[in-house]
């Protein structure tokens, strides 16, 4: 039995799958099965799968669509490995990924669940390297700090703590984290091992279900964020800035506020709710120009 399940949910990306694919079949370390699962995609996607020719290959093709979360429960669940790792099918992992992580969780004691690396953000349509993010302060009150497409996992942690949660829009791997989180600690890997892809149809910039799938986190796990109330009011100006992208000031405001009564000391909940008066175009545009200031 191979040591590694690598597991892929695709859902109408023919084209991005196949760089994904090939970015797994490119490992030092070659112990693995990549799980595809087929979330109901309407276009060629089956046939790049079937242009390649590994027997390690499985897929799983659902006839109706379960979304990000089933997906990777299904690929979960039709996996045979000890241990388990995801690639975004518009993702690719660099050659030394599953070397890295296999070697440092086998040298790890059983309470360590996983191990999650650095990623570069690239611009998918010219290769720029936008950003480059390490996991260094391992806080998950703080921010999601884990990178699906970097995780590595004891199969242990899923048979603890159960699968993705499947009703949340979004955020559902950040949900998965902090429930692996209160049973099993992390480590990290702060070079980047994983590229990241940023294009116009990424989920990054659905806003929509971004903010409905924050607000379940926020209400399931209140009680873990809360032991922290510096973080949990940056999480609330998050949220409000997500909400004055999508174009709800009202609801961005009241995050800012949230945000203040949570910690009043943050002055950045202010400077939020000051910037959110000059409408939802003024308001994304200072806020992306202060974005690139720090790229």
């Amino acid at each position: 039995m191979p040591k590694v399940s690598a597991i892929i949910p695709t859902h109408n990306r023919a084209e991005f799958l196949r760089s994904a694919i090939t970015s797994v079949l490119n490992q030092t370390f070659q112990n693995f099965e990549i799980v595809i699962v087929d979330d109901a995609s309407k276009d060629h996607t089956r046939e790049v799968i079937a242009n390649f020719n590994d027997t390690r290959i499985r897929v799983v093709y659902n006839q109706v669509s379960k979304g990000d979360a089933g997906a990777r429960n299904i690929g979960v669940m039709n996996s045979n490995c000890n241990y388990i790792a995801f690639l975004d099918d518009d993702d690719e992992w660099l050659p030394e990924k599953l070397k890295i992580q296999s070697d440092l969780l086998d040298n790890s004691p059983s309470e360590v669940g996983g191990v999650c690396t650095g990623h570069f953000v690239v611009e998918k349509m010219n290769g720029r390297v936008l950003s480059t993010h390490s996991p260094e302060n391992g806080d998950l009150s703080k921010e999601n700090f884990i990178t699906t497409s970097s995780i590595f996992l004891r199969r242990e942690c899923f048979e603890k703590c159960g699968l993705f949660d499947e009703s949340m829009p979004t955020s559902s791997d950040y949900d998965m984290w902090i429930r692996i989180s209160k049973n099993f600690s992390f480590k990290s890997i702060k070079k980047p091992l994983v590229k990241r892809y940023i294009h116009e149809n990424s989920l990054t910039l659905n806003y929509e279900k971004m903010t409905k799938g924050r607000e379940i986190l926020f209400k399931k796990h209140e009680d873990y964020f809360k032991t922290n109330p510096r973080e949990y009011s940056y999480q609330y100006i998050d949220l409000g800035v997500l909400y004055c992208y999508k174009g709800d000031i009202r609801k961005g405001r009241e995050a800012f506020s949230k945000s203040i009564r949570i910690n009043p000391y943050d002055i950045r909940s202010y400077f939020n709710i000051a910037l959110s008066f000059l409408g939802v175009e003024g308001f994304r545009k200072l806020k992306k120009a202060k974005e690139k200031m720090f790229m």
